[in-house]
């Protein structure tokens, strides 16, 4: 089957035109896994006396969005008209998030759930290394998870390209009939999946698994053709119209039904890889929302990449760097 289905390797400077597509023009709905990210960064100089561990005097803090959160800010950062649609808790950290959405022009239709705890993910930063990482985390009710969807169906009028967040913390259990609803109502719909099983995903325009996650749907594999074979039959078994797949140091890969396009990787210096496919996949749905072609949008989401993987923790990548980025290869001032 996947003989006959031409693959070529799309050079990581292609596609470098000049100016910016018309992403301003592109509503993009994000839901899903909503969390947010703590930083303490503080200084290490000595052992505890206690056990075997370093003492971080911390100096600073910052709070930044996570999970699904972290996607809508990515794809505002690129100057998107972007709404998230998710669950906090009733707390102090959902509070934290909703404002951070507001200084992020992110339109935000979260639900409030007085039963369960906002997710946060604290991380301890000591001499530019993450020294932990304690997580805090509830799924939400059966009711609010049931509100959501009502509100969903509704949010779909408003908005062109949907992305669905899986990070397997229960937000988004309503995942295959909200599949349904957003392909019945022609829109586009983009999935960062999660889990042992990619069943509910079904019907999606593209899913945008990472190595580890696909190996744990399709099994290994030992060469580059056994790998489109297991991509492609997946990719046809869910009825999607294309597989991206984000393999790290190798770049990504596009499986669709006409060809196989592999780019390499566009990072100059690999500081953090967190939060790097929440970038991937929020430029790519903002590039195919301004009607870009798919291998123009996958280069850019390389770039984007590329350039995000260089900064500490869940950082986004801004429309001025990457165009610019663009223009200075290209040759222009």
């Amino acid at each position: 089957m996947t003989g006959t289905i031409p693959s070529r390797l799309l050079p990581t400077d292609s596609y470098r035109q000049a100016e910016a597509p018309p992403l301003e023009s592109v509503r993009l709905l994000v839901v899903g896994d909503v969390m947010l990210d703590r930083y303490w960064f503080g200084d290490v100089s000595r052992i505890s006396p206690e056990a075997p561990v370093p003492v971080v005097r911390i100096e600073r803090r910052e709070e930044r969005l996570g999970g699904a959160a972290n996607v809508a800010r990515n794809a505002a950062a690129l100057g998107t008209h972007c709404g998230l649609l998710g669950v906090v808790g009733a707390d102090e950290a959902g509070d934290h998030v909703e404002r951070i959405l507001r200084e992020s022009s992110i339109h935000s239709y979260l639900k409030r759930d007085e039963a369960i705890s906002t997710i946060i993910k604290l991380r301890v930063i000591g001499r530019q290394q993450q020294m932990v990482r304690i997580d805090f985390e509830d799924a939400p009710t059966e009711t609010i998870l049931r509100d959501k969807l009502t509100q969903f169906k509704a949010l779909l009028p408003d908005y062109d390209v949907i992305i669905l967040s899986d990070y397997n913390k229960g937000s988004l259990v309503n995942v295959a009939e909200m599949i349904r609803a957003a392909r019945a109502a022609g829109k586009t719909v983009m999935v960062d999946p999660k889990g042992d099983d990619f069943t509910p995903y079904a019907g999606a325009t593209m899913l945008t698994p990472n190595k580890s996650e696909l190996k744990r749907i399709v099994g290994s594999w030992k060469t580059e053709e056994q790998l489109t074979e297991k991509a492609q039959k997946l990719r046809t078994d869910l009825g999607l119209e294309a597989l991206l797949l984000t393999r790290s140091e190798e770049g990504m890969s596009l499986y669709t039904a006409n060809e196989v396009v592999h780019v390499h990787a566009d990072a100059r210096e690999v500081f953090d890889v967190s939060g790097a496919g929440d970038t991937v996949i929020a430029t790519m749905a903002a590039m195919l929302g301004a009607g870009v072609s798919l291998p123009e949008a996958l280069a850019t989401a390389n770039r984007a990449g590329g350039i995000v993987v260089g900064k500490l923790g869940t950082a986004t990548v801004t429309r001025d760097e990457l165009f610019a980025q663009r223009r200075k290869d290209d040759g222009h001032a």
